[in-house]
């Protein structure tokens, strides 16, 4: 899948602390927050003097009394599209992404996903932080059967019995599927005529979280590109992720070789 592209500084050669084929954990380094303060922040250095709300000293006690002031939530967007493309039509393919209990939590894997119900999954996806403050990101989502357009939709659904987590997720995601066939280059022949059915992904994600009050002394721009561009990269690293591996799940379920000549997109 492609993402719309977001080049603000805050999120060019974004990477996670841990690159490791487990790692499920989304961390800037010190190098990263460093160059998001020089990019969006005062030039003041005691502006960014980040402080410890536990921290038992007078200005430390002080930044405590400050969390109850304001508790609002500060919201991050973002908007991802995507496609990818199994050889095989589309009835085939609907028939398999009914039956995601069979392949949704082996296909999200490094990512946990524990079943709610029968159609829906809490996504555990690992330690997500910035600036100094970090959350352990779960999200409920509920795979909805297709409607009578064929079109796949996923919504965000409650984890039971899960505390308040300072954090609030919205997640809309829908899926189209069109089946056509697959147009050759010149000089190239298989001996019959290929079906591919092209998966479209659209997702429009909004996290609203609640910072503590030393986080909360930042410069609000520098705060929200670069928890823009954090949201960014997990929804890129975890759709990609997904993506590959159920397109790989997909043919090798079915029994389906593909041609070296036929390069589907993901």
């Amino acid at each position: 899948m492609q993402q719309e592209p977001m080049r603000s500084p805050a999120n060019q050669d974004f990477i996670s602390e841990s690159t490791g084929e487990e790692d499920s954990e989304f961390v800037l380094t010190a190098e990263q927050e460093a160059a998001m303060l020089a990019e969006y922040g005062n030039t003041d250095d005691s502006q960014f003097d980040l402080q410890d709300p536990d921290d038992e000293t007078e200005q430390g006690q002080n930044l405590a009394k400050a969390t109850d002031v304001n508790d609002d939530f500060q919201h991050f967007h973002n908007h991802y599209i995507g496609n990818m493309e199994l050889l095989s039509d589309k009835t085939t393919v609907m028939k398999y992404f009914d039956a995601h209990q069979g392949w949704f939590r082996r296909c999200a894997h490094p990512f946990k996903a524990d079943p709610i119900g029968e159609t829906g999954y809490a996504m555990g996806i690992g330690k997500v932080g910035a600036l100094g403050f970090q959350v352990d990101a779960r999200v409920g989502l509920n795979l909805l059967p297709p409607d009578q357009n064929c079109v796949y939709r996923i919504v965000t659904i409650p984890i039971p019995e899960q505390a308040p987590q300072g954090y609030e997720v919205d997640f809309q995601a829908e899926m189209r599927l069109a089946e056509k066939a697959l147009e050759l280059r010149a000089g190239e022949k298989l001996g019959y005529e290929p079906v591919i059915t092209s998966v479209e992904w659209d997702l429009h994600l909004t996290v609203s979280l609640h910072f503590p009050a030393f986080i909360q002394q930042l410069a609000k721009d520098m705060i929200q590109k670069t928890g823009d561009s954090v949201l960014g990269f997990i929804v890129q690293r975890v759709s990609k992720s997904l993506t590959a591996k159920v397109q790989d799940d997909f043919h090798k379920t079915h029994e389906i070789k593909v041609p070296k000549q036929i390069k589907l997109r993901r």
